[in-house]
């Protein structure tokens, strides 16, 4: 492994100490029962935020509380009760889909590997790696925008492809973290490192940040903890204009101008 491997894995390390401590309970803040109930909040969550998801899954699960019963439910009206989650009309189809599968794939029961659950009607690694952790208690490091953004910013990765973000945080942490390290970044996004107004004065990773706007801090015998500013450089004087060479014809004008003030005093 390279030295700058090396660093990157140990700041993984260090990251995940920290968020520990500052989130010492992971939740996942999609309102949910059973894994049936998670699949499919996380299945509309796509482009859409936990907040809007947790106002709408209520009226969702009282009409259609099992697989059972969503397998058969009218298209329309799961459209009516998802369409303020967006792309409802594909959600909802998914939805049914993905009940339906459930039944007559796995019993009735959501499936806990990934190679199943990404079998399933609008199921994709995120997703499947969101039931894995949080439902099951198995290894699984979900990529959403949150971690995929924090892992760049953080210098941990920089890829773009979640599925490769993926691979290389779990070459880092050990799997029984990945689940809580992914839910742990995802809280400290949206507390703290913003996608556009990152507050790095408040955030407890900023030492460990390459991406920190903060002044650098370089501490000295004289200065520690003082913020290192750069002294303005000193304007230079402007140059003196040279001297022209003198002329054959400025000479002879000098020497006759010479001459006759000598015959002037004489």
């Amino acid at each position: 492994m390279s030295a700058k491997k090396i660093e990157v894995a140990k700041r993984a390390t260090d990251v995940l100490r920290l968020l520990k401590r500052e989130y010492p309970v992971a939740i996942c803040e999609l309102t949910h029962e059973s894994a049936f109930q998670l699949l499919a909040a996380t299945i509309l969550s796509a482009q859409c935020t936990d907040v809007r998801v947790n106002m709408v899954t209520p009226a969702l699960f009282a009409a259609y509380p099992t697989p059972e019963k969503l397998a058969v439910a009218d298209l329309a009206h799961v459209e009516q009760l998802v369409r303020s989650t967006g792309f409802y009309q594909t959600k909802a189809k998914n939805l049914i889909g993905m009940a339906s599968q459930v039944i007559s794939r796995f019993g009735g029961e959501v499936p806990r590997e990934i190679e199943d659950l990404v079998t399933l009607p609008g199921v994709g690694r995120k997703t499947a790696n969101v039931l894995r952790s949080v439902v099951f208690g198995l290894p699984g490091l979900p990529v959403d925008t949150h971690v995929g953004r924090l892992s760049r910013r953080l210098g941990l990765t920089k890829l773009e492809d979640p599925v490769k973000v993926e691979y290389e945080l779990n070459a880092m942490l050990p799997p029984p973290e990945w689940g809580e390290f992914s839910l742990r970044l995802i809280l400290h996004g949206r507390r703290v490192c913003d996608a556009r107004t990152p507050r790095c004065e408040m955030c407890l990773l900023e030492s460990l940040c390459p991406s920190s706007m903060l002044p650098t801090k370089k501490p000295g015998k004289k200065s520690a903890g003082k913020t290192v500013t750069k002294k303005p450089a000193k304007k230079l004087a402007p140059a003196k204009p040279s001297k022209k060479p003198v002329g054959a014809k400025a000479k002879k004008a000098t020497k006759k101008a010479t001459k006759k003030t000598k015959a002037r005093k004489k």
